[in-house]
């Protein structure tokens, strides 16, 4: 149990690396292509900016679990500790409504390209591929928000 545990805590920086990785690999090979060959790769642009998408919204996701998202700290040490408590969980609660209107939102674009059938115009690949990092990072925020106001219950901070 505590080895599952652990890759789930983990599960979004495991994706990032391994996207990063493959991303440096690409885009190194595109500029040794480009002018050491003097030929360059079709495909190498837009796979890096699809893996910049997931990298994105897995790494916010990250944020979240880190506390690493902008906030107005300085005004919450102003407030009493029960209005510090109250505030802590309408901003979760704020931030998980936030993430399921665009989880919502994005399912339904997703479902617009599967039904037209849209490709990437380099690699041919489904583009719903590329958005469905937009639904996999919300659902991933929403589970990190969750497991924090969790974490600052059982703390005694919120």
């Amino acid at each position: 149990m505590e080895k599952v545990k652990k890759i789930f805590n983990n599960i979004e920086e495991f994706f990032v690396v391994i996207l990063l990785l493959i991303m440096t690999v690409v885009v190194f090979w595109q500029v040794v292509c480009r002018f050491v060959l003097k030929a360059s790769l079709p495909w190498s642009e837009e796979l890096s900016r699809y893996i910049l998408v997931w990298v994105t919204f897995l790494g916010a996701s990250i944020g979240v679990k880190r506390g690493a998202h902008i906030g107005v700290e300085a005004f919450l040490m102003l407030l009493p500790k029960q209005a510090r408590k109250l505030v802590n969980y309408l901003i979760s609660a704020v931030c998980v409504i936030f993430c399921f209107i665009v989880f919502k939102e994005s399912l339904s674009i997703i479902e617009m390209q599967i039904a037209n059938a849209q490709v990437s115009p380099a690699m041919q690949i489904p583009m719903w591929w590329a958005y469905l990092a937009i639904p996999v990072g919300m659902v991933l925020m929403s589970i990190r928000f969750i497991q924090v106001s969790l974490k600052l219950k059982s703390e005694g901070e919120v």
